[in-house]
């Protein structure tokens, strides 16, 4: 063979040498997780590596965060990190001295404890930084619980550099569900998920016990892009030497490329001073559904959650609902950002949460009104013509009067971003709140109604016309069901609010109104899915079936389980066939749901109601009990189990469940007779409502139960979970995301 084509020879065989043992290695990195994470292979292991492994590429965003309250949301309590005034220092509440001091590099606050007794406890951890700092028991179970008693860090010249107590108003003693040893103060449940990274609750209800972990003690940077892993693999291979590690991966190894606001455009049009977007948004907006994660009222049900998409799918969001927001949709109680913002004419525009915040350092893009003339034209806007308050000292802001602000925590003041017009004329009707008086508080709605007519014209109608149909649902008004249906048959609503009006429909449901239940199943937007089943609540379920049994493998979770809970009534054997796999994998994801949750008694009685339908009496039975273990404050359960054993025959053990649940609610009643409060014929008739699956007989266990429902209904206890039935909201709790007994999957 001649030399030149030896050589050829030679080289070809190189070449295919080379690309099969390229191939044996990409092989290798498909099965081998070394290897996948060498060649940034899409098989690498989806795991938490840290932020900084981030900031090893990424430093001018890990500077940023590094200054964030994120990065301070939780962290190890040390002489850097504790600000509260641990040098012997003390504080008084309803005859109890606590006092803070230090020992041997620790930090420890002696307090009432568990048994309402002096004891002395080691703080852990600090939580938070601004406005204010908690601090963290640990208990030997693994419960990690969070001190009532807070450090306001503010400075002295606004009143801060002081100890205080989130319930400065009220009594909260030893056996009480707020006090900070017991159930509705535990970190594990109520706190971690949005202040710390990667946390696996990890509860046993075997044994009462938690062992939680998490991969980052605060809001590092995978708390909202998710585990790095493959993406950390992907930029390693990037930077080999090795050629057939190089393969291109559009995904970059992310879970969610946060790109919503590539290319967007807002052009400010002269005409009316605002911008508009040069393109259509997405149907999900994934930074507001990632941001929503903690930025919402909700609970937790999956903790599979995957940044960019809906919210739904692994958590139960808060609709509109009496006590949590106003009618006209202002946040009311504790619920953050997610459902008002989902109100918004921004929203609906295509704003999202980084337009107006820079994500790493948490703080707005601009400063004073600089965000918002982003988008509206400060020759327009930022004038004595606009605002009409040219003498105000010290100048209004534009978040003043379309971002009021709400306190919650005592100091912790929050605006609400729903980004509204003021409207007084709501307020003279329907009693909601609106900016104008609450700086002219000693002026009448009516006359700010006046002075707004007199600037701006007497057409007040603004983006949202809601506000009627959820008053009146709310009063128990005879028009509620047809302004109710407008709403969620109005496509141009929010889809939050169309959402919330179908769940308000359940009590209305009729022929006439049903179709809009049959529309809303298909909507884009699973909380209007979820809204939909709601308001086919009361409907038999084998009449429903062939409604409801599409949404059993809907792409949301959210919707699936909730569709599994609404058919659980229907034997198996009376499922068609070839809906029974559909629902029994949904309804194993309802279990496990509840399972995630079985620290909750919220969550067992759930599970309860869920196991008397499927006629599994004894586990019913089971579920019922664990929850009043965890929380003989929790009625409902009792309810629940006494109806139970009325359908078994056992009306004497029901009795018995009813009058301890009676005794224990009057022992509750009794402790704030100090503050009475009037309750309305209304609110007794939507009590009653409640409870008329325990009225189908006339045992004397059904009158024990009617009056035990009302003592719910009106009592202490379950105001400050649920709102009472007139619409007003229980003391704001400082972590109120919970799942409340009216929204329970």
């Amino acid at each position: 063979m001649p030399v030149r084509a030896r050589i050829v020879v030679g080289v070809a065989a190189a070449a295919v040498a080379v690309l099969a043992g390229g191939a044996a290695w990409q092989l290798l990195a498909e099965r081998s997780t070394p290897w996948a994470r060498f060649f940034g292979s899409a098989a690498a292991p989806l795991a938490f590596v840290g932020s900084d492994t981030c900031a090893q590429c990424h430093p001018a965003e890990a500077k940023l965060w590094r200054s964030s309250q994120h990065k301070l949301a939780m962290d190890h309590a040390t002489d850097k990190s504790v600000l509260g005034d641990f040098n012997d220092a003390s504080f008084d509440y309803y005859g109890v001295r606590s006092r803070f001091f230090r020992n041997n590099g620790k930090f420890f606050v002696e307090t009432d404890g568990p048994d309402g007794k002096l004891a002395t406890f080691e703080v852990k951890y600090t939580f938070g930084i601004e406005p204010l700092q908690q601090y963290l028991i640990e208990f030997p179970d693994g419960r990690l619980q969070a001190l009532s008693l807070a450090w306001d860090t503010r400075g002295k010249d606004q009143g801060g550099q002081r100890w205080f107590h989130l319930y400065p108003d009220e009594e909260i003693k030893h056996d009480d569900v707020l006090h900070w040893t017991k159930l509705n103060q535990n970190w594990n449940f109520m706190c971690a998920e949005c202040h710390s990274t990667g946390v696996r609750k990890n509860y046993d209800a075997a044994s009462d016990r938690f062992a939680t972990t998490w991969a980052e003690i605060s809001v590092g940077c995978e708390a909202c892009h998710g585990q790095g892993s493959r993406h950390a693999a992907w930029a390693r291979a990037k930077q080999s030497w090795w050629p057939f590690s190089k393969i291109e991966d559009r995904t970059k190894g992310l879970l969610v490329r946060f790109d919503e606001r590539r290319d967007v455009v807002w052009r400010i049009d002269p005409r009316t001073g605002n911008a508009a977007r040069n393109f259509t948004p997405a149907l999900v907006r994934k930074e507001l559904e990632t941001c929503g994660r903690c930025h919402a009222r909700r609970g937790e049900f999956s903790e599979d959650w995957v940044p960019g998409r809906f919210l739904s799918d692994t958590h139960v969001v808060s609709p509109l609902a009496r006590g949590l927001y106003y009618p006209d949709g202002q946040m009311r109680d504790e619920v953050y950002n997610y459902g008002s913002f989902k109100q918004s004419k921004m929203f609906a525009a295509g704003v999202t949460c980084g337009d107006c915040h820079e994500p790493h350092a948490a703080k707005l893009r601009a400063p004073g009104d600089g965000v918002c003339m982003q988008c509206h034209a400060a020759e327009k806007y930022a004038t004595a013509a606009h605002h009409r308050h040219e003498s105000a000292s010290p100048p209004l802001a534009c978040a003043s009067c379309h971002m009021p602000e709400r306190t919650y925590m005592v100091v912790d003041r929050r605006h609400d971003h729903s980004l509204r017009i003021p409207r007084p004329d709501l307020s003279a009707r329907l009693d909601t709140p609106n900016a104008c008086n609450d700086c002219h508080a000693d002026k009448s709605a009516q006359w700010a109604v006046s002075a707004i007519e007199t600037w701006h014209g007497t057409n007040r109608r603004g983006w949202r016309r809601y506000a009627k149909a959820f008053h009146s649902a709310w009063t128990d008004q005879a028009d509620a069901a047809a302004l109710l249906g407008a709403v969620a048959g109005d496509a141009n609503t929010p889809a939050f609010a169309r959402a919330s009006a179908l769940t308000e429909l359940a009590p209305y449901l009729s022929p006439a109104n049903i179709n809009l239940a049959r529309r809303a199943l298909a909507d884009p937007d699973p909380m209007v899915r979820i809204g939909a089943l709601d308001m086919l609540a009361n409907v038999s379920p084998s009449q429903i079936w062939p409604l409801v049994a599409p949404l059993l493998t809907d792409s949301n979770r959210g919707v699936r389980i909730h569709a599994a809970a609404l058919l659980a009534a229907v034997p198996s054997a009376s499922q068609p066939p070839a809906d029974r796999e559909p629902f029994q994998r949904a309804a194993a994801e309802f279990v496990a749901a509840q399972r995630l949750n079985a620290d909750r008694p919220e969550a067992r009685s759930a599970l309860g109601n869920f196991y008397t339908r499927r006629g599994l009496a004894s586990d019913a039975e089971a579920e019922y009990k664990a929850a009043l273990r965890l929380s003989p404050h929790y009625t409902l359960a009792a309810i629940n189990l006494a109806d139970l054993y009325r359908q078994l025959g056992r009306d004497g053990e029901g009795e018995s469940v009813l009058r301890a649940a009676v005794a224990f609610t009057a022992e509750c009643g009794a402790a704030s007779r100090a503050r009475p409060r009037a309750h309305s014929a209304q609110a007794a008739r939507r009590c009653a409502r409640r409870i008329a699956p325990c009225r189908r007989t006339r045992s004397r266990a059904s009158t024990i139960c009617v009056c035990l429902c009302r003592r719910v209904a009106f009592g202490r206890g379950c105001r400050r979970c649920h709102g009472d039935p007139q619409g007003e909201p229980g003391p704001p709790s400082h972590r109120p995301r919970h799942l409340a007994g009216a929204r329970q999957l």
